[in-house]
Formats: structure tokens, C-alpha cells, sequence
């Protein structure tokens, strides 16, 4: 099939174009704040304003620790894919039913859950992400591939781009956290696994808590309505791993095809695809 021009001096084939329009819908996909409205049938800000006045600091607690935890078992236990075999489809459904058990109980106990909750839901999203590198190409040995795993646990709360530069928006994100996986991967690759107390790493793992705590706050919001407990609790969690699902999906087949064509390359043709429909 002859390639595509997108009038720069290297083109992406037919196949990588429709991969990366495929993404670019996935990024582009409207905010969980939004997803959550229309399954609470209220303003997520509204129900975020009845939270009790000491929820936003442990929520944020919380979610640190959650993801020292899963970024610790990821640097100690993540293997090398058997480079002879094609990567497998991503287990996206398999996550997503232990991640609704998960949210079962945390409607059913509210805040009390929410330590016991919160770590074992934020590792199965993030293994999940890992799965869909793996799917990718990606090598989940890579320290970089790790922490761009853990990334993307942070890219679902930027502010929106302002008007005219909504093509950016995914590429403002990415940039927000670029510097800090950089940082951290430098000194992991020269230290060793040691070093992941390394006050790099802590400071990543800062900035990405920082952005994943406003969704889980919202999270929590959205399953706050006593009436409807375990059965809202599993819904909003189905929701909430399917919302990093697709950012995971779209970062990786975006970093896939970088690695083909160059990042340059890649960025133009994202900003001058139509986001419609693939056929």
C-alpha cells in the first residue's frame, strides 16, 4: 500500500496513519471529569465540595504511597519480553473486572477503604498500562519504559490547552513530564535498582501523585452517593481504569511510531490528522 504524504519529508505508511489516528481519538477523548457527570448525573465539582474537609490530603497520602508501591514492584519483578514472540493483546477486560471487585468494596466503605483500596487499584491500572506498552513494543526491562508507564498515571488531569492549540494538548502533557522521567531514569541506569529511594524518583513520583490525586478525588466523589454503594463503586472503577487504558493506549502507539519515523515526524502528522472516524 503506498504511503501517505502529510507534507513532511518522511510519510507514515496507511497502516501507522490510521495507528496514530486511532490515538489521537483515544488522547483527545473527552476528560474523566466528564465520563464520571455522565455516570453520577451530577457535576463532579459539586460532588467533590461534599467531600469531608480532610479527604483532598489523604486522598493525596494515599496515592503516593500507592504509587511507590506498584513503581517498587515494577523496578523488581517487570521482565524482558521473549524478543522471537509478537507482543500479546493487552488483558484491557481481565483488569478491568478485578479493578470493579476492587471498587465494589470501596463503595461499600467509603473513606475506610480507601487505604486498602487504593493501592491494590492504582497496581492493577498500572500493570494494565504495562500490558498495553508490552502490546506495543515496548520493553518493560527498560527503566524508561517503567517509568513512561507510571507517566501516564499522570497525564489525565492537565489543564486544557488553550484555544488554538488543542493538537498539543497530549504533547504539553508529555513535556510537563519529561524532564522529571529523565532525571529519574539517569539516575536509576547509573546507580542501579538502589536507587529507586533516589530523590529523583521521589520527586517524580511527587509530580505524578499530584496530577492522579485530582482524578482519584474525583474518583471518590463519583462514588460517594450512599444509595448506591458496591454497584456505583464497581461502575466508577470500570470507568476509571478504562479513562488510563486509553491514554496508555494512545501514548504507546504514538511512542511506537516515533521510534519508526522520529518524534518530529510523528508530532506533525498528529497535528494535521483529521481526529473523524477511522474507516
Amino acid at each position: 500500500m503506498e504511503p501517505i504524504s502529510i507534507g513532511v519529508a518522511t510519510t507514515l505508511s496507511d497502516q501507522d496513519l490510521d495507528a496514530l489516528r486511532r490515538a489521537k481519538q483515544r488522547l483527545d477523548s473527552p476528560s474523566l471529569t466528564m465520563k464520571l457527570t455522565s455516570v453520577v448525573g451530577a457535576p463532579i465539582e459539586k460532588m467533590i465540595g461534599k467531600l469531608p474537609d480532610f479527604a483532598t490530603g489523604k486522598i493525596h497520602d494515599a496515592t503516593q504511597i500507592a504509587l511507590r508501591k506498584c513503581l517498587n514492584i515494577a523496578l523488581r519483578t517487570l521482565g524482558r519480553p521473549n524478543a522471537d514472540d509478537a507482543p500479546d493483546k493487552p488483558s484491557n477486560l481481565l483488569h478491568k473486572l478485578a479493578v470493579a471487585t476492587t471498587g465494589a468494596a470501596g463503595g461499600a466503605f467509603g473513606f475506610v477503604a480507601l487505604p486498602v483500596e487504593l493501592p491494590v487499584t492504582t497496581t492493577l491500572i498500572f500493570r494494565s498500562v504495562c500490558d498495553i506498552a508490552r502490546s506495543e513494543g515496548e520493553d518493560l526491562s527498560s527503566i524508561d519504559t517503567q517509568l513512561q508507564c507510571l507517566a501516564v498515571l499522570g497525564m489525565g488531569s492537565a489543564a486544557l490547552p488553550k484555544e488554538g492549540d488543542a493538537d498539543l494538548g497530549y504533547f504539553a502533557m508529555r513535556a510537563a513530564l519529561a524532564q522529571a522521567i529523565s532525571r529519574a531514569s539517569s539516575e536509576i541506569a547509573s546507580k542501579g535498582i538502589a536507587s529507586h529511594g533516589s530523590a529523583a524518583l521521589f520527586r517524580l513520583v511527587q509530580t505524578v501523585a499530584s496530577r492522579f490525586s485530582v482524578q482519584v478525588t474525583e474518583q471518590m466523589a463519583a462514588k460517594s452517593i450512599p444509595a448506591l454503594g458496591a454497584v456505583l463503586g464497581a461502575t466508577v472503577n470500570t470507568l476509571f481504569i478504562d479513562h488510563f487504558q486509553q491514554m496508555a493506549h494512545g501514548h504507546f502507539a504514538v511512542r511506537r511510531l516515533e521510534h519508526k519515523y522520529g518524534a518530529a515526524v510523528v508530532r506533525a502528522a498528529y497535528q494535521a490528522i483529521d481526529a473523524s472516524p477511522t474507516r
